[in-house]
């Protein structure tokens, strides 16, 4: 069958809708005829993909951000779970962050995301399954590909999500954070931490807790650069509990992979991780970050499901 390409027209302040056309058109010149759908709702790009592989498609590309590739990645899985065999996965990156075609070291230009999808050479990467508290109180379930934070960065996607998104990705980011960080709290963690077979808990006094496959979050910070997306393990990354403006100063060393060596930083592998918030007040203002998109609130549970979904990388 031919590819199936959601296409996210809002994405990049509605530019990605604007150039339809022409992503289209240069699409089909690497990969031949393609179908092409523009969602209409959020998580449309979801039940696209999910709808996708029940009906046998071989690859499927998202068109967008981010948030796109989120739930593109999530509709697939759900098709997984059902026993389908589900397409391989294509980027073409039209979003704010363009933060997991980073981790996997895609060329920002239309021609080398097409290029890479034609030349058919694929990665299988990890994927994220979790369990979270809905923003109506009702649990839920699904996946995340890249990142899931708690805390500051859910902050960010409120503002980010509100906004017209008229700057570019790291400058929109950057704006937000500092409007976040105004509004955060110190979140009390009580994590329960799973790997290589041994179970402890932690707690954790911190502004940001990242659960990470990518490397890469809120419009480049690279806040796991020792992340693999295809480890079969998470990296777990506090920020720590730091006053607002030594944490803004001590945060720009983020964008080089340096906070790793802070004293405030905490990092250790999982394999499955549960995460509540003991000061009850801060909940509200303590909300996810998933990929970057604001899903809802904590308790939070989290495994890895290995290898899960092939993405197109192109040649080494």
């Amino acid at each position: 069958m031919r590819p199936l390409a959601i296409l996210n027209p809002t994405s990049q302040g509605g530019k990605t809708g604007e150039r339809a056309t022409e992503l289209t058109r240069v699409l089909a010149r690497y990969l031949g005829e393609v179908d092409v759908v523009a969602t209409t709702h959020g998580g449309h790009a979801g039940e696209l993909a999910e709808a996708a592989a029940e009906e046998g498609r071989d690859v499927v590309v998202a068109i967008g951000g981010d948030g796109t590739i989120h739930e593109v990645a999530d509709g697939l899985m759900r098709a997984r779970d059902r026993g389908v065999t589900i397409p391989k996965l294509g980027i073409v990156g039209q979003g704010t962050g363009g933060d997991f075609r980073r981790t996997l070291g895609l060329e920002h230009r239309l021609d080398r995301y097409c290029q890479v999808i034609a030349e058919g050479r694929t990665r299988a990467v990890d994927v994220g399954r979790f369990g979270f508290r809905g923003h109506d109180g009702s649990e839920r379930r699904a996946y995340f590909i890249n990142i899931l934070s708690v805390g500051l960065g859910g902050l960010v996607d409120r503002y980010i999500t509100r906004s017209n998104r008229p700057l570019g990705g790291t400058v929109a980011y950057f704006n937000a954070t500092l409007r976040a960080l105004a509004k955060s709290e110190v979140g009390m963690l009580r994590c329960k931490v799973t790997y290589q077979g041994t179970t402890r808990e932690v707690q954790l006094a911190t502004r940001t807790l990242a659960v990470c496959n990518g490397r890469y979050f809120g419009g480049g910070m690279e806040v796991a650069p020792m992340a693999e997306p295809d480890d079969g393990v998470f990296h777990v990354v506090s920020l720590g509990d730091a006053p607002k403006v030594q944490f803004f100063l001590s945060s720009l060393s983020i964008y080089r992979g340096k906070h790793v060596d802070l004293p405030k930083t905490e990092i250790f592998p999982c394999e499955s991780l549960e995460v509540d918030i003991e000061n009850e007040h801060v909940r509200a203002d303590f909300p996810l970050d998933v990929d970057g998109e604001p899903l809802g609130l904590l308790p939070l549970r989290i495994d890895v499901v290995p290898r899960a979904l092939e993405v197109f990388v192109g040649s080494a």
